[in-house]
């Protein structure tokens, strides 16, 4: 039975990656922060008591500001991939604790990746980095595309990229990027704007709310679904080779555009419901702003090959 390690598994993509190991005869063991609340809201479905012989879903607590937590974690599982999910996520909340996120986001990874090479495991390595790390370089933007990141969640991810890259080919870690843009799913944390968009609309459509406060209308972002691109993850470790891949649709759209059809949807009107406050720009700084991201890959095609292995 292989085994996987997930970090970040009570997100989105955890929670999607985690049903989706089980499903393939995976021993998942995902590593959790402790707190005084339970987050565990996108995995209770799956969640299985440790004590029962048949349970295949573990969870532990962990920091990825904790280095000898990590090793130690590691070195007990012997995992046979390692998904790198966690991190400090929110683009905003990174320019108000840019050197939290420099800790966590950039740094957890270093700390995972050196884990694995002190303690001998022998694990494919998933790094989760992401298409804000292209930033403001023109789209469409693919493999080759020089990262010119805007944000210190961005900053991080890149440091994050050359960590693997380095442990690659430094020690002959096998250490996959998988440069995903935007994916979204029901499971989406309501800070993000598909889910902050839909959920208002809910909201607004059985008389809980009037409006919703939106920043740049006119941004642009090639949005996936969330549960498509984890078996991207999967996939990726499953190459002969560790290489570095973007994946996205190819399509882009402008929250604009999502605002008009979901409230259209409900029969609403966005107009009048939608203000928009200049506080959800990026920290008012508009040169930061990021206004058009869009995949187009060269890498095999993968995400459209999957899913047309899928059909």
């Amino acid at each position: 039975m292989p085994k996987a390690l997930v970090t970040g598994i009570t997100g989105q993509d955890g929670s999607y990656l985690a049903e989706l190991l089980l499903a393939k005869g995976y021993q998942v063991h995902g590593m959790i922060r402790k707190a005084s609340t339970f987050n565990t809201e996108r995995i209770e479905h799956i969640y299985q008591d440790p004590h029962d012989p048949a349970a295949r879903l573990f969870l532990h607590y962990g920091d990825l500001a904790n280095a000898e937590q990590l090793t130690n974690l590691i070195y007990n599982v012997r995992p046979d991939e390692i998904y790198h999910l966690g991190a400090l996520s929110h683009v905003k909340v990174s320019f108000d604790i840019p050197e939290y996120t420099g800790d966590v986001t950039g740094l957890g990874t270093t700390r995972i990746l050196d884990a694995v090479r002190r303690s001998g495991v022998k694990a494919r390595f998933y790094q989760a980095s992401s298409s804000e790390m292209f930033g403001s370089a023109p789209p469409p933007q693919s493999e080759t595309t020089t990262f010119q990141p805007r944000s210190p969640y961005a900053i991080a991810k890149v440091y994050s990229y050359w960590m693997a890259v380095n442990y690659r080919q430094a020690y002959g870690v096998f250490a996959t990027n998988g440069i995903l843009f935007n994916h979204e799913s029901p499971r989406r944390g309501e800070t993000f704007v598909t889910r902050k968009v839909t959920r208002a609309v809910a909201r607004i459509r059985a008389g809980m709310q009037k409006k919703v406060f939106l920043g740049n209308l006119e941004s642009k972002r090639d949005w996936g679904y969330a549960p498509e691109y984890v078996e991207a993850m999967w996939s990726m470790l499953q190459r002969d080779a560790a290489d570095d891949f973007v994946l996205g649709t190819g399509e882009s759209h402008s929250v604009r555009e999502l605002v008009e059809e979901a409230f259209g949807y409900a029969g609403l009107d966005w107009h009048d419901h939608v203000e928009i406050d200049q506080g959800y720009f990026r920290k008012f700084v508009r040169p930061n702003e990021i206004f058009f991201l869009l995949n187009f890959s060269d890498a095999g095609q993968l995400a459209g090959d999957l899913i047309e292995d899928r059909r």
